[in-house]
């Protein structure tokens, strides 16, 4: 589809502009060949099948955006917060850089159609959009985000923004571990509802005059993959924070800080299929005949 290719410089566009920014603000560089810390874990006990520097301290980027979609998703449960409700963009969000649906101000979407963005397109003009929608500010939701995350006993984690960009002048980077996000994605699992946004590998958007495309490439390439998430930008690395199903389990499996994304990609399923192999077929306990 035309759309579809379009999109294709425009994300080169906003990926170079990531880098960019992170140079200028002088992070230092902590990807790592294969990465900087990975583990794979039963999304059922969220026991750790197999891990790797876990617990090194990384920067997230986009793959932050997950605990942006669990709170939205909580919030529906709680029914303080409806997917047809509808959200105006304000000034502020029009301005974000880096991935985006290039939102406009005084425009108007749905909290579902602004999650489809959030999640296919990783779209951070969609994330500040839904966060001031929901807290009134972004500061206010950055709260919410550290809130849940010391709940879920995320104890190494510190949010600092939104969406995952790298920190403007005077700002912080947000930090997690490889561990962390496998905490945060056994409680993505727990609600069904997630699938439907992280296992889109492509939808229109705008009345279908804009294509999004999701950069999860696990989606269509490894069996059972629905889901969740990757993050990028030049000195924090590719990460991911990958899922799937087969014979009656899930396991969830994280890639911190490859330096190259086909290495990110391969290393995460290659974790998914250990974990796999780790955990008996929960069909296989069923009696026979059963």
């Amino acid at each position: 589809m035309t759309i579809f290719r379009r999109m294709g410089w425009m994300m080169l566009v906003g990926w170079l502009g990531v880098g960019l920014t992170a140079s200028a603000q002088g992070l230092a560089k902590i990807s790592k060949t294969p990465y900087l810390g990975a583990i794979v874990v039963d999304a059922a006990s969220g026991k750790a099948l197999f891990e790797d520097h876990a617990d090194t301290k990384g920067y997230p980027a986009s793959v932050l955006k997950l605990m942006d979609l669990l709170i939205i998703l909580e919030k529906i449960d709680q029914g303080v917060l409806k997917l047809e409700d509808p959200v105006t963009v304000t000034a502020e969000s029009s301005r974000i850089g880096g991935s985006q649906v290039y939102l406009k101000e005084h425009e108007v979407f749905t909290v579902d159609e602004l999650l489809y963005a959030l999640m296919i397109q990783s779209a951070n003009d969609a994330a500040t959009a839904l966060a001031i929608h929901i807290a009134g500010t972004k500061d206010a939701f950055v709260e919410l985000m550290n809130q849940k995350a010391k709940e879920l006993g995320m104890t190494a984690t510190t949010f600092e923004s939104v969406h995952g960009l790298p920190p403007g002048k005077g700002q912080k980077p947000d930090i997690t571990t490889a561990r962390d996000l496998a905490i945060l994605g056994c409680a993505l699992a727990k609600h069904p509802q997630v699938f439907k946004y992280t296992s889109v590998r492509q939808k229109g958007f705008r009345n279908d005059t804009f294509g999004m495309q999701t950069h999860n490439h696990l989606l269509g390439s490894f069996e059972g993959c629905d889901g969740f998430k990757t993050g990028y930008y030049k000195v924090a690395g590719f990460s991911i924070v990958a899922t799937a199903v087969r014979n009656g389990n899930r396991v969830i499996a994280v890639v911190m800080g490859s330096e190259a994304r086909d290495v990110r990609d391969a290393k995460a399923k290659e974790l998914l299929t250990k974990g796999f192999m780790a955990l008996p077929r929960a069909d296989a306990a069923k009696p026979a005949g059963k």
